[in-house]
């Protein structure tokens, strides 16, 4: 396979930086700009786990600030995802003319590489890893960034200019982009998600579709027909559509492809995943589980393909991956019982692909923070198909308890538990031979946990207590 050339990036702006947000990102947007001789500020509101070590890398750090008595000396800012649009310092700098950029852009600015971006409400992360394991398997040289735990700026000037770099960018970062412009832009699905900082489901989505806004005739832009149309995608990518498909597949589309279910260029159909013509991989050989990771395999699929991976490497990719920690993954069989750790499952709609992801006997462990959506009425249908009890936790427990009215009128037991602890030994209890007990939270993790991922090893955890 041989690398295109990459556009021209834009020049960043000269003066003193102001980062703000000194989490993960960030931290590594700091470091990024000091290593360059840049006089470069960091704030923020708290006091952000190993921000002040960034005063060794020659930052100068404010803690526990808002940072907007620094604008005087700053010249651009430099945003974390984290930090909403309406920040006061963000309107500030605005308000004075001083430049914002997100981490992302000034990332994406400093990389010499070919960018594949990877978006959606679901799976991004999934996908990216994958994309990293196709790119390997095909022996050629690839970076991975993401929420993973790499962020896009510590590649800069350690990937090779060679290597492709794959990159998930959620909803915060592409809000922030400008003229970001990935040589691959991927768009998996669009759900309702992060309402609390988008306010609407469209300005969440007009979020998503910037990661086309800037490609060009030489690009390649990879969408889901089932979740935006082709009309919706700005910019001038080449069209490459992924979809499900029903009884079989259709011929490979050089431009955009229609929402038809055999008209996209790769097709999940007849148990196997399709480019064109050719049939890639029965699904059946495919070790991640469930039907939502194999439209994630899909995907995956239509971007190496585009970008010139070859088919055989494809087909080794797809059955070796084995998935990412707490994305349904399977943690213990214990007594002819299967623990599932799906912290990852935030939402309703990655709930409920859980939830579809076993043909029945699930004890469903649901509940957390809410994330402003707020309504889980859609969780109903797939709870009383798949499950026989779901056990509620955590601030959402009452909402969860009154939208799942139709799935307990269908015979599913409903159980409120106090905390996570209590609702693993309760449906470990319950359980019996053949059956599933599943964290699929469909919330976030706050009332309780930092993150979905100490949620997620608190549950292998617990099941490991069992075990003993």
């Amino acid at each position: 396979m041989t690398a295109s050339q990459t556009k021209p990036r834009p020049g960043l702006p000269g003066g003193t930086y102001l980062v703000v947000g000194l989490a993960r990102s960030g931290q590594a947007a700091a470091r990024l700009l000091a290593g360059r001789g840049e006089e470069v500020l960091g704030c923020d509101s708290g006091a952000p786990e190993a921000a002040a070590g960034l005063r060794d890398a020659g930052v100068e750090v404010h803690l526990d600030t808002d940072g907007v008595s620094l604008l005087e000396r700053a010249r651009c800012l430099v945003k974390s995802p984290g930090v909403p649009q309406e920040a006061e310092v963000v309107v500030g700098a605005r308000r004075r003319g001083i430049a914002v950029l997100g981490e992302l852009e000034l990332s994406w600015r400093l990389l010499p590489n070919r960018i594949v971006a990877v978006t959606g409400t679901n799976g991004k992360t999934t996908v990216t890893e994958l994309l990293g394991h196709l790119w390997r398997v095909a022996g050629e040289p690839v970076g991975v960034a993401g929420n993973v735990g790499t962020p896009l700026a510590s590649l800069v000037g350690e990937a090779p200019p060679e290597a492709t770099v794959v990159c998930e960018c959620s909803s915060f970062q592409l809000e922030d982009s400008e003229a970001f412009a990935p040589e691959c832009a991927v768009l998996l699905n669009i759900s309702p998600d992060h309402l609390d900082r988008h306010r609407t489901l469209d300005d969440y989505r007009q979020a998503k579709l910037r990661v086309f806004a800037n490609q060009d005739d030489g690009d390649i832009a990879i969408y889901n027909p089932g979740a935006v149309r082709p009309d919706e995608l700005a910019g001038g990518g080449r069209r490459v559509a992924f979809c499900k498909g029903g009884t079989g597949h259709g011929p490979r589309r050089s431009g955009p492809a229609g929402p038809g279910p055999f008209a996209c260029d790769a097709t999940l159909a007849d148990g196997a995943i399709w480019w064109g013509e050719e049939r890639l991989i029965e699904t059946g050989e495919l070790t991640l589980l469930g039907e939502h990771n194999a439209e994630n395999a899909t995907a995956a699929a239509a971007a190496a393909a585009a970008m010139g991976i070859g088919a055989e490497h494809i087909r080794e990719a797809l059955r070796t991956f084995r998935g990412l920690p707490h994305r349904l993954e399977p943690v213990a069989r214990i007594d002819e019982v299967l623990y599932v750790n799906d912290s990852k499952a935030t939402n309703v709609e990655a709930a409920a692909a859980a939830l579809r992801s076993f043909d029945g006997g699930v004890r469903a462990i649901l509940g957390g923070s809410l994330k402003g959506a707020g309504f889980f009425e859609s969780l109903a249908e797939p709870a009383a198909r798949h499950c026989v009890a779901c056990y509620l936790i955590g601030d959402a427990a009452d909402r969860l308890e009154l939208d799942l009215r139709r799935a307990a009128a269908a015979g599913v037991e409903l159980r409120r538990c106090d905390g996570l602890a209590e609702a693993v030994r309760t449906a470990a209890a319950d359980a019996g031979p053949g059956e599933v007990v599943l964290l699929a939270p469909a919330c976030a993790s706050f009332d309780a946990y930092r993150d979905y991922e100490e949620r997620g090893e608190h549950f292998r955890a617990l099941v490991r207590e069992l075990e003993a």
